[in-house]
């Protein structure tokens, strides 16, 4: 969501017909189609800039702060209404949404993408490249630091799936029934089994997010198997019914 506010922002600052600005940006303005986020009204968009003739004629104000920004030769305020957007951005998206569900080696980089914004250090060209650069580390894997192998702990069922039962609960899970999450590999997957107690096995699926990324369902207890030619089950060889098998 916020990577594809940031491209549409993008898009308004270097509009055909100027910089464009978004004079009631709020969450109920925006929808999401096919997964890109759209602006359904734009009868409150200007590519009118703010006149100046000093720079003390240039401030950007909001509720909680205020930026002095500077005046142009031409007598405009540079870059307002560009700056205006991103930090409405900053303030009704951003800090909802950001901080909340990336992988942990990626939360440092969201963090000062949050702190960049949220005091104007960044333009929006700024922003784009860091959300893009964020985005490559996720998709690439790159993100994951070197680690001991874990997958070898585990045995796995190609050709099934575990029955759907009343399963454990974890964050940010897509299920609210269970935990399914993303993830870049089976060795990620095992490494987040390791980290959860109640985790017995995971079943990695051919379901992918808008990334790429295969969606990993995991397991507390192990009840019936079922065919699933798309499907591998992980089973932890320390568990019971591991060793059974």
């Amino acid at each position: 969501i916020c990577l594809s506010l940031v491209k549409l922002l993008f898009y308004l600052a270097h509009s055909p017909l100027g910089s464009i600005v978004l004079l009631d940006f709020q969450p109920r303005q925006f929808v999401m189609v096919d997964g890109n986020l759209k602006v359904t009204d734009m009868d409150d968009a200007s590519t009118e800039e703010l006149s100046c003739k000093e720079d003390k004629d240039c401030t950007l104000d909001f509720p909680t702060k205020s930026f002095p920004l500077k005046c142009s030769a031409v007598g405009k305020c540079e870059g307002i209404n560009e700056k205006k957007n991103l930090f409405n951005a900053y303030r009704y998206f951003f800090t909802y949404l950001l901080p909340h569900s990336a992988p942990p080696a990626l939360r440092p980089l969201l963090s000062d993408i949050l702190n960049a914004t949220g005091d104007l250090l960044y333009g929006i060209n700024e922003t784009l490249q860091a959300f893009e650069k964020v985005l490559h580390l996720y998709k690439s894997g790159l993100y994951l630091q070197k680690r001991p192998l874990l997958l070898k702990d585990y045995i796995s069922l190609k050709g099934f799936q575990i029955v759907e039962g009343e399963g454990y609960k974890c964050w940010p899970s897509y299920s609210h029934l269970g935990c399914l999450l993303s993830v870049h590999s089976a060795e990620e997957a095992a490494a987040i089994c390791n980290s959860q107690s109640q985790c017995q096995s995971f079943t990695i699926t051919q379901q992918r997010t808008w990334t790429g990324r295969p969606l990993a369902s995991f397991q507390s207890s192990l009840t019936d198997l079922i065919p699933d030619a798309n499907a591998v089950v992980y089973i932890k060889r320390s568990s019971s019914s591991g060793e059974s098998l």
